[in-house]
């Protein structure tokens, strides 16, 4: 019998994977050292020691960062672009904006293909569809057989308006197959058919050069798999939160661009869900950075403004997560003000933290824990040896002395410095947005995650705080928890008021056509598809779009109107009721049903755990005779009063004095941050 579920996350230091026992919800993880040469070998590695028998199981689900690391390395493959003639530089144009307004000499990256390979042919097509010039035949040719003789491995099809009208964006396709049959073709009426060109451009261009990287690589796992007795198809998290075959992936290889990212916010969401609290804050602390996601009545929050590098988004529907510079091994610093800063800068995974004795001495997260006592002398189940006085050394030298400050002092400023750098994430996605953060529980994980949570979920005024059972897998955990997914939309360009509903019912049913035709050729059956559908609304004028839900038969636009009012509203604190509104975009989120993974539940009996031992740690500048609790000691009901440490192989938790903490029957620690 197919009875397991295996997910893999590659990161950068290390590759989780999650083994669930669909019969009894027992989860098994192992970590592995990444291979960023070729990830894939980490990935069969991982099978190899988690003694996984690929013939027995039912789903195998993958969180890869091979299409972000290829975009910010740029080792790409030689691509092309060809665009109407005139327009070759739209993607250098861009918005003609920076991301620092105010730095002179930091220049925006250069595109992804650079100019000589941007090539153009004569077509036109205006804005309301019509071909007002027919594509030159003659110079298509001409330029396939420039682009056969360089050795171009992708091509992006960007003509002007094609998103109303895509008839030259296609023939110049069939075109390119004559000439280049092996060439990989990324069309923007496909990609992305929208209106704003640069975002139109940028997206397709993105696709392209990505594509025979991550195609090359799944189709080799792929294989890989089924070679080893895997019988079904292997599911890809893309950045949307959903999963795609490879099949998908031949035709939008940027969505697998901030894959990884995109599983703990799942993750989160699911666990929240499943405690009660469907008001969710993902907070994902790790080595480098964290990760801060927000999900709202149960839903992650999507957004298309994103990118891997400033000036070239990816349009594609993606969950919205912020990534800041705070981690185990941020390093601590002092401005030019006199200032302590935290981060971004980082020890990285070698050499790392001054404790782990590979030649940094400058104070990071990881040591300010140690002094602390926050974290005990060995990780990873004793696979790693902390040494306190390299750490108290670094702290000293680099805070104490400079700052005129004590010891243990100065280890609780870098503490406070890195927590102040997160929860002002964690505002920006939340307040900034129109929640409240006190109407939501926070969920901690990644390998640091749990020890700062408490904290920041106190700074917050956040209520409680949820720790995974395993924090530092639960981002793999996240690749169990997800649908088959895809967007598809179309511009519908109208006013609200001049709009029949019949009109817009219409043009959702070609888009619902289209995307069951998809789901179908993935193998989902009909009764496993469920398509929700959301319109894209502005006030007249206005050049941003909200997305307001529509329902599953348009039978009155004033009722949308209403919808986008209170959206409004909500987002930026104002509305007008008696302005015009004008229809921007339909879009349809087709989701074919995967099975879910169904966390062991634990009968619930209050009960006081004896721990394992005692240690002095530090809060808020006073040594505490701190209880210590090994997590595979706490069973469902456990009760803990704070000052607490919970230690286990891939994170320790701390419950400060003042907070109590529960286990709960699915054996997540929530800590009651206002006991």
């Amino acid at each position: 019998m197919k009875n397991t579920r295996v997910a893999v996350d590659v990161g950068g230091t290390f590759t989780d994977i999650c083994i669930m026992d669909e019969g009894t919800g027992a989860i098994r993880i192992e970590k592995i050292a990444s291979t960023p040469d070729d990830p894939m070998r980490a990935v069969m590695d991982g099978i190899e020691v988690g003694k996984i028998d690929l013939g027995g199981v039912s789903m195998f689900s993958h969180g890869t960062t091979v299409a972000t690391n290829a975009l910010i390395t740029r080792n790409l493959p030689r691509s092309a672009m060809i665009c109407t003639e005139g327009f070759r530089d739209v993607v250098e144009i861009r918005r003609a904006n920076k991301e620092d307004l105010w730095d002179t000499y930091k220049d925006v990256a250069k595109p992804y293909i650079p100019r000589k390979d941007r090539l153009t042919v004569r077509e036109r097509v205006d804005a309301e569809g019509r071909i007002i010039e027919p594509l030159d035949e003659a110079g298509a040719r001409r330029v396939g057989e420039i682009l056969k003789k360089r050795d171009i491995k992708s091509v992006a099809i960007c003509f002007m308006n094609s998103y109303v009208n895509s008839e030259n964006e296609r023939r110049m396709r069939d075109i390119l197959r004559e000439v280049m049959p092996d060439v990989t073709i990324s069309i923007s009426s496909e990609i992305m058919p929208e209106i704003f060109e640069h975002e139109r451009f940028s997206t397709t261009m993105v696709n392209a050069v990505v594509s025979p990287v991550v195609v090359d690589y799944v189709s080799r796992l792929s294989d890989r798999l089924t070679a080893e007795g895997y019988e079904r198809d292997l599911l890809l998290l893309h950045s949307g939160g959903g999963v795609m075959t490879p099949h998908a992936v031949r035709d939008f290889a940027a969505r697998l661009a901030g894959s990884g990212i995109a599983a703990g916010a799942i993750a989160s969401r699911f666990i929240g869900n499943l405690c009660g609290y469907p008001n969710a804050i993902g907070f994902d602390m790790g080595g480098t950075s964290t990760d801060v996601s927000v999900s709202y009545q149960g839903e992650s929050r999507i957004t298309k403004d994103w990118y891997i590098e400033y000036g070239f988004p990816i349009r594609f529907p993606s969950i919205e997560v912020l990534t800041i510079g705070a981690g185990g091994g941020s390093l601590a610093w002092r401005d030019e003000g006199g200032s302590l800063r935290n981060g971004p800068q980082s020890a990285g995974a070698y050499p790392g933290p001054a404790c782990y004795r590979n030649g940094n001495d400058v104070a990071t997260n990881t040591d300010a824990n140690l002094v602390l006592g926050r974290l005990g002398t060995t990780l990873a189940g004793g696979k790693l040896t902390l040494d306190p006085a390299l750490a108290e050394a670094a702290v000293k030298a680099t805070v104490a002395e400079p700052f005129g400050m004590e010891l243990h002092e100065a280890a609780e400023a870098i503490i406070r410095v890195a927590n102040a750098n997160m929860a002002n994430a964690v505002r920006l996605l939340s307040i900034s947005r129109g929640y409240d953060p006190r109407d939501f529980a926070l969920c901690a994980f990644g390998g640091a995650g749990a020890l700062h949570g408490a904290a920041v979920a106190k700074e917050l005024s956040i209520p409680t705080v949820i720790v995974p059972l395993n924090p530092g897998v639960t981002s793999a955990l996240g690749c169990l928890l997800v649908d088959i997914q895809h967007d598809f939309s179309d511009s519908f360009m109208k006013q609200a008021a001049e709009t029949r509903p019949e009109e817009l019912e219409a043009a959702f049913r070609r888009i619902e056509e289209e995307a069951m035709a998809q789901l179908g050729h993935e193998g989902v059956a009909e009764s496993d598809m469920i398509l929700s559908r959301t319109v894209e609304m502005m006030y007249k004028g206005q050049w941003r779009s909200l997305q307001v839900p529509a329902p599953v038969e348009i039978t009155d636009i004033g009722q949308l109107v209403e919808e986008f009012h209170a959206h409004h509203e909500r987002e930026y604190n104002y509305a007008r009721a008696d302005a015009e509104v004008s229809l921007f975009r339909v879009a349809v989120k087709a989701v074919g049903l995967v099975p879910k993974a169904e966390l062991r539940k634990h009968p619930v009996e209050q009960h006081l755990p004896e721990p394992a031992g005692k240690r002095q740690v530090w809060f808020e500048n006073e040594g505490h005779e701190t209880a210590v609790y090994q997590r595979d000691d706490l069973k469902a009901g456990a009760m803990i009063a704070g000052p607490a440490i919970v230690e286990q192989f891939d994170a320790t938790t701390v419950v400060p004095p003042g907070m109590s903490a529960e286990v709960d029957e699915y054996f997540n620690i929530r800590i009651n941050t206002q006991s």
